[in-house]
């Protein structure tokens, strides 16, 4: 879940270490004022975060029981199939053989398109996600600008190995966040 931050802040990352080694000299790095927020601990941390995926693990939770409910109506059928298949003549067979494979047919294609890379499950996440991914954007890039930041990282995506805690951001931002969500 939340992603995307992450990606998009190890770009920022990634163009700054480009920017301040092709500068050469320490004064470009010194012109950088830089900051970092840990994603990991505002989307713990954050009140609307927990809710939504609360929301998301009921909405899944439910999408599973679908899902084992259609696999027991399978095995109970391959084992009707099985236990009758001595009495039953040919065509019964056929045509117990045919709804089993229909019900086979309608569980996959349940599980590809609810659980799947572009399933409902997957867009589901980015619906409760995306508000508080850019509702934080919001926050940083005003911090930023108050701030005169130039770089924001994430510490939990950069590989950032040290970092002083006065250039932290992530109590600001969770402040925030639990701000306005009172409100």
């Amino acid at each position: 879940m939340f992603s995307s931050i992450g990606k998009r802040l190890a770009l920022i990352a990634t163009l700054a270490a480009i920017v301040i080694t092709a500068g050469g000299t320490g004064v470009l790095a010194q012109d950088i004022k830089i900051g970092y927020i840990d994603s990991q601990r505002i989307f713990l941390e954050y009140r609307e975060t927990q809710e939504a995926e609360r929301v998301y693990k009921q909405e899944v939770d439910q999408w599973k029981a679908e899902a084992a409910a259609m696999e027991q109506e399978i095995a109970r059928l391959q084992e009707e199939l099985r236990a009758q298949s001595l009495m039953l003549s040919e065509e019964k067979q056929k045509e117990k053989k045919l709804e089993l494979d229909k019900k086979l047919e309608d569980y996959q294609r349940f599980v590809s398109e609810t659980f799947g890379e572009e399933g409902i499950a997957a867009q589901r996440n980015r619906e409760l996600t995306q508000p508080i991914v850019d509702r934080i954007n919001r926050i940083l890039e005003r911090m930023s600008e108050e701030d005169g930041l130039d770089i924001v990282f994430d510490i939990a995506n950069a590989n950032i190995v040290y970092a002083k805690k006065e250039y932290d951001l992530t109590d600001r931002v969770l402040q925030e966040l639990n701000q306005g969500a009172q409100q």
